[in-house]
């Protein structure tokens, strides 16, 4: 795997966007994404959908590579971090999550988080809550219009629209306006909303290879 980062500053703290569907924030030794969506592979299967649960162990290994490339002390979803409760998927999770029991997990919980006291032992998670402030910064899975503080969010599944002489591509991206950097889903097993974004931002458009702004 391939990791290209570019580093953005935002308030006077440092966010190093990456390739692969996260950014680290260096004050806070914290790696950031949003919307990993475990156990949406099971779901689909437990519905007559027969689909390998390979794409869920990938977005897994790229997780490990980003926190051995990192090494964060916090490990933070901003939302859906699951997508239809407990399954089979998330006992795969916590048998990853479970290599890095040193590592602070903290879940702003999102629209699909539908996490019992139960289930929240068996993820191992530190912190829980519908959002977190960090000084002029908020998490929160999707934008609060009203609130004062910078928000790091999620929900929307970004994406941006080239168009090439041959057909148009559609890649994932990260969105930063002067108050809120919204995320990309970190699975790949995603949509991609290019009509729902924040106005006026920067878009930060990646593939494998590389990352740019637009």
């Amino acid at each position: 795997m391939n990791v290209q980062t570019k580093k953005i500053k935002i308030r006077q703290e440092t966010f190093t966007l990456t390739n692969q569907r996260a950014l680290f924030w260096e004050e806070q030794k914290a790696l950031i994404l949003s919307d990993l969506h475990i156990g949406k592979t099971a779901h689909f299967r437990k519905n007559g959908i027969a689909l390998a649960n390979q794409i869920m162990k990938n977005d897994l290994e790229r997780l490990s590579i980003l926190i051995e490339y990192f090494k964060p002390e916090k490990f933070m979803v901003v939302g859906d971090l699951l997508h239809a409760g407990d399954n089979s998927d998330v006992d795969e999770f916590c048998v990853w999550r479970n290599q890095y029991s040193d590592l602070e997990f903290h879940l702003i919980e999102g629209n699909h988080d539908r996490i019992s006291k139960k289930l929240e032992s068996k993820l191992c998670l530190n912190f829980k809550s519908e959002l977190l402030e960090i000084n002029d910064f908020m998490l929160i899975h999707d934008f609060e219009k009203k609130h004062p503080k910078f928000q790091i969010t999620g929900h929307i599944h970004p994406g941006f629209v080239i168009n090439s002489a041959v057909k148009k591509i559609k890649l994932p991206c990260f969105v930063v306006t002067e108050n809120q950097i919204l995320l990309p889903a970190f699975s790949e097993f995603t949509g991609l909303d290019t009509k729902n974004l924040p106005k006026k931002g920067k878009f930060y458009v990646f593939t494998d290879a590389e990352i740019y702004e637009i």
